[in-house]
């Protein structure tokens, strides 16, 4: 908490008479002002951002046992603050879309993988979707691998739609973050695309027959 209120003073330059950093002008820093938000995995975060009326950003994708209790305290214990006057909720969640189910799971073969690896203390480059594919998971990397990706929206736009109204309608969430972890930068922005659309926040593309 000391920090962030010393991270804001800088911004703001609203430090006290005896504060150590009041001759301190930090660049960039004291005038334009980006909007602060806290991120947890945690109840911690949503406690000191409810406390301090700031925006709140839980990672879903991280910790998805924890959101829905997370959100819910953040909103009951929000004070409002010069920031916001309600308060205001976003949660992180890794979503793949594509054009059916299977491509997409397929498109998620390289996260999987890439988790067990990093679990088992053996990070490395990216895997492709061919790696991962032909990779044998143990029973012990299914499990670790398990606690995160089931929390992940993955499949056609459908079913990506239903996933993530779902979480919206259970997290409370006010906004959502997606993160796309894929092999190819194309599918990623693919991925987006179809969101885009599914969610009508797109027009859906059209295919001209001649």
């Amino acid at each position: 908490p000391q920090q962030l209120q010393e991270l804001i003073g800088f911004f703001e330059g609203r430090f006290g008479q005896e504060n150590p950093h009041r001759g301190i002008t930090a660049i960039p820093g004291k005038g334009p002002k980006p909007q602060i938000w806290l991120l947890g995995s945690s109840d911690y975060s949503a406690q000191l951002a409810a406390e301090m009326g700031l925006p709140f950003s839980f990672a879903h994708h991280f910790s998805p046992r924890n959101t829905v209790p997370a959100v819910q305290l953040y909103k009951a214990m929000f004070q409002p603050s010069e920031y916001l006057d309600r308060p205001y909720a976003k949660v992180a969640c890794a979503v793949i879309c594509a054009e059916d189910d299977e491509k997409a799971r397929w498109l998620a073969g390289p996260a999987r993988l890439s988790f067990a690896r990093l679990r088992a203390g053996n990070p490395g480059r990216f895997p492709t979707p061919e790696q991962a594919a032909d990779h044998e998971f143990t029973p012990q990397q299914e499990a670790s691998v398990a606690q995160v990706s089931g929390s992940a929206v993955i499949g056609g736009p459908e079913k990506v739609r239903e996933g993530l109204e779902m979480l919206t309608e259970k997290s409370g969430a006010d906004e959502l973050m997606l993160t796309t972890m894929v092999h190819d930068p194309a599918d990623r922005l693919r991925s987006y695309e179809l969101v885009a659309e599914v969610m009508e926040l797109a027009p859906r593309a059209t295919t001209a027959v001649g």
